[in-house]
């Protein structure tokens, strides 16, 4: 097995390279642009995620013996192009949106200058990991609002791919959720992780208070003990026994959440166990945690909706060329103008308009060269969107790990404070602020 990365790609890219260095285009200087033409779902924002890990994936995007060995075999491309690749490293510059920033249609989220050799094999990597962690966090974002102060565990590995599984409970991280059940995202990001039993360590035991009793010995009376194997209200009575008023929660999987919520937090605290936390799990998603904002839950457990982005498991992002030197040198726009699919072309650079810190539009100055793109001087208080993160080939490292992972988080949960209030509603609507287009000056 390889680490190479190099083989997450389209074969297209690789026979468009082949070509592209045949006639001699292969070498002109190119902009592409990752950016998603609308929100999925009618959804009024966007969250970017991905970025930390495409970054560690650009770092083994490689072609070794392997993957060299596998193109000559498939004659996938021709000599010239195997030799070419023997030696690739990307050189070229990316620029784009921090990660846990908001994004909004025509966003530039990642602009990646270089050859067009160098920038066009890129494609499917930086879509694949983009699109997927977007629509995990846009989804995540919504549900850490919904539930307000009330702390979120991402617990969906079992319903994900074993590697999506992991990204998404980074991407969930970002976007507002506290801990994950899954070690390996423990392990690679720093990601707090919980967990402690299921029915099946119930239905192991002989009956219920053995398996409590056991819990309890095995991990204090501060752990959670699930109480819907059998009857509810049989099980909060009998874990109250067991372990006493100073049991630190119970879980809930099933039922109508609300009415049962209630209940067992009125018997919970009837027997005296007042501190006790009520943790619901049971297919929840944006909406359901919204429906519970009135009843004393103390803690969600989300799976399946997170992991698949809340039924959008694509932030429908593209890459394409927006930019390139024509024969003589000079800087051409370059745009699709399909119907439905128009991109925009041009260098460009992004700004949050603000208003009293709160967000009014999302600000694209427009170069048809390569000018420097600053603060649009009708917009003086526009916030920068985006930063370097590899420059001539060189990768910032402080985007990846465990504290980029972190920095992540901390940036998506400030830059969130700047949505006005329509931003926050559930329901479908037009994004939440416009994204207006202006030509450098």
């Amino acid at each position: 097995m390889t680490t190479s990365t190099a083989l997450y790609t389209d074969r297209y890219e690789l026979t468009m390279l082949a070509a592209a260095l045949r006639d001699g285009t292969g070498a002109r200087p190119c902009v592409f642009e990752l950016f998603s033409r609308r929100l999925s779902g009618g959804r009024r924002f966007g969250v970017v995620a991905g970025t930390g890990r495409l970054l560690a994936l650009l770092r083994e995007f490689r072609f070794g013996e392997d993957e060299l060995r596998f193109l000559r075999d498939n004659d996938v491309v021709d000599a010239a192009t195997l030799a070419h690749l023997e030696d690739y490293r990307f050189t070229g510059t990316i620029r784009g949106y921090r990660e846990g920033e908001l994004y909004f249609p025509g966003s530039p989220i990642l602009t990646v200058e270089g050859t067009f050799a160098d920038a066009v094999v890129l494609e499917t990597l930086a879509l694949s990991v983009l699109n997927h962690d977007s629509a995990v966090a846009t989804a995540a974002s919504r549900m850490s609002i919904a539930a307000g102060e009330r702390p979120l565990a991402e617990m969906g590995s079992r319903r994900a791919a074993e590697h999506s599984a992991v990204a998404a409970a980074r991407a969930a991280y970002i976007a507002g959720f506290g801990a994950t059940s899954n070690l390996e995202a423990g392990r690679s990001w720093g990601i707090p992780t919980m967990g402690t039993a299921a029915h099946a360590w119930t239905l192991l035991h002989d009956d219920e208070e053995s398996a409590f009793r056991s819990q309890i010995a095995a991990l204090g009376t501060d752990t959670t003990l699930l109480v819907d194997t059998y009857d509810i209200r049989a099980g909060v009575e009998l874990a109250i026994r067991v372990a006493g008023t100073s049991l630190g929660g119970v879980r809930i999987d099933s039922g109508d959440l609300p009415i049962v919520a209630a209940e067992v937090r009125a018997q919970l605290d009837e027997l005296g166990a007042t501190g006790t936390r009520i943790t619901v799990t049971s297919d929840l998603d944006e909406y359901a945690i919204a429906a519970l904002a009135a009843s004393p839950v103390d803690a969600y457990g989300v799976g399946t909706s997170v992991v698949t982005g809340s039924g959008y498991p694509t932030a429908s992002m593209v890459y394409k060329l927006v930019a390139r030197q024509d024969a003589a040198g000079s800087w051409v726009p370059v745009a699709k103008a399909s119907t439905d699919k128009a991109s925009k072309g041009g260098r460009k650079a992004a700004f949050r308009s603000l208003e009293h810190g709160t967000a009014t539009a999302e600000t694209i100055a427009v170069s048809a060269g390569f000018d420097e793109l600053d603060v649009p001087s009708e917009h003086p208080d526009a916030r920068a969107l985006q930063v370097v993160l590899v420059e001539n080939g060189e990768i910032d490292p402080s985007h990846e790990g465990a504290e980029g992972t972190a920095s992540a988080r901390a940036h998506h949960l400030r830059v969130r404070e700047e949505l006005p209030i329509r931003a926050l509603a559930l329901s479908k609507s037009d994004p939440a602020i416009p994204t207006m287009f202006v030509e450098a000056r």
